[in-house]
């Protein structure tokens, strides 16, 4: 049977293994010890970051950091409209209301003058949100200046979702560093992976702190268990932090692979008619974490999903653009800001198959599989063994 290519998948090194024996022989099978203590210290001075908090997942990150914030019942919350759920569920866990903002061309992320607007917008009835949470789509950095400066401005705290572009950098500087709070994801679908796991991140030593308390089920200092607060069962695993510690040993050279199936896909790709790939932002460096591009239909001779669908028939997994939030059926009642962006990029986005791990013979197969949807031939499964 024909080697199935998945999207996205986790990519070992050579060190992880002996963390993870380290943790078993000196019986650290908690959700602390000194391999979460090591992975937060050297998570910091990767990205340069203050304070880092490791967690179980890039959602309980941005959940820990709206607790952080205060964030309750009623507030709203500002969010990029073109991103996966779980950057906006958290608002929802808090009983806030999440307002949707579109993307620009250029990086794919939000549009620094739609939240400008917005916000000026919601200052002048005196209706300003209570935190504004920027995503970091599919491995680059939005324009953070622009909307660090009217965040600042109007006295709104950031959060950076950078679940998705951990290796990335803006103007020489890791997302997830900017705003108030900043957060990553080790999914095992990311750049580097932990099986499950998050970061949240912040110059405020407090913050993180606090995170930490939250993150253990908010037990207060005394030698019985004693709660003052509500808190959460958060805290990342001593064993998955060691994964952690060898997968950030190797994030440069995953960063490399990925932005080389970008250029091999571009290179063979990008003169077929009705194909544009995600553009690069002049701002900062994208570690390409999935390589996206549109199709036009008229031009190319099929719609995205019908590309998709032949590339599955051919055991190649792609998958859409994320569908905005905006356009989910779970917030068909939350107000949006533009969206017009956002929902040309899913009619039309595909991402390719773009692990670290990919050979060479994998995307050759990728590519003839895009091709021979152009060219309306079928590709036999033999013909695409033997690539």
């Amino acid at each position: 049977m024909t080697k199935q290519i998945l999207l996205s998948t986790p990519h070992m090194g050579e060190q992880e293994l002996n963390f993870v024996k380290e943790a078993f022989d000196t019986n650290w099978i908690a959700p602390v010890g000194p391999h979460v203590d090591a992975f937060e210290d050297e998570f910091c001075q990767l990205t340069g970051a203050g304070y880092a908090a490791a967690v179980s997942s890039g959602t309980a990150a941005i959940h820990l950091a709206l607790r952080l914030l205060n964030v309750g019942q009623g507030d709203e919350i500002f969010c990029s409209t073109l991103t996966f759920i779980a950057s906006a569920n958290p608002i929802i866990y808090q009983g806030a209301k999440p307002v949707f903002i579109d993307s620009d061309r250029t990086s794919w992320n939000m549009n620094p003058e739609l939240l400008r607007e917005a916000l000026e917008k919601r200052a002048k009835i005196g209706k300003l949100p209570k935190a504004v949470i920027l995503v970091h789509l599919y491995g680059q950095c939005a324009d953070i200046d622009p909307i660090l400066e009217v965040c600042q401005k109007y006295d709104v705290p950031l959060i950076e979702d950078a679940a998705e572009a951990l290796g990335a950098n803006y103007k020489g500087r890791a997302p997830g560093t900017f705003g108030t709070i900043g957060i990553y994801s080790f999914n095992g679908n990311k750049i580097i992976t932990t099986s499950g796991g998050g970061m949240l991140v912040s110059d405020d030593e407090k913050l993180v702190k606090k995170a930490r308390f939250l993150a253990t089920q908010a037990r207060d200092t005394a030698p019985h268990y004693q709660h003052s607060q509500i808190g959460f069962n958060y805290r990342l695993s001593n064993v998955l932090a060691g994964i952690g510690r060898g997968q950030l040993q190797v994030l440069s050279e995953r960063v490399q692979a990925r932005r080389r199936n970008f250029e091999v896909y571009e290179k063979a790709l990008s003169n077929l008619p009705g194909i544009e790939f995600m553009p690069e932002a002049e701002f900062g460096y994208s570690t390409r974490w999935l390589t996206c591009l549109t199709i036009n239909p008229q031009a190319f001779g099929a719609d995205r999903e019908r590309l998709r669908l032949a590339l599955a028939e051919n055991r190649i997994e792609s998958r859409p653009v994320w569908k905005p939030l905006h356009m989910q059926p779970v917030f068909a009642e939350c107000e949006s800001v533009g969206g017009e962006v956002a929902a040309y990029l899913f009619e039309r986005g595909l991402c390719l198959p773009s692990g670290s791990n990919l050979t060479d013979q994998d995307k050759t197969r990728v590519i003839e599989g895009v091709k021979a949807v152009h060219e309306n031939k079928k590709v036999s499964q033999d013909s695409l063994s033997m690539v």
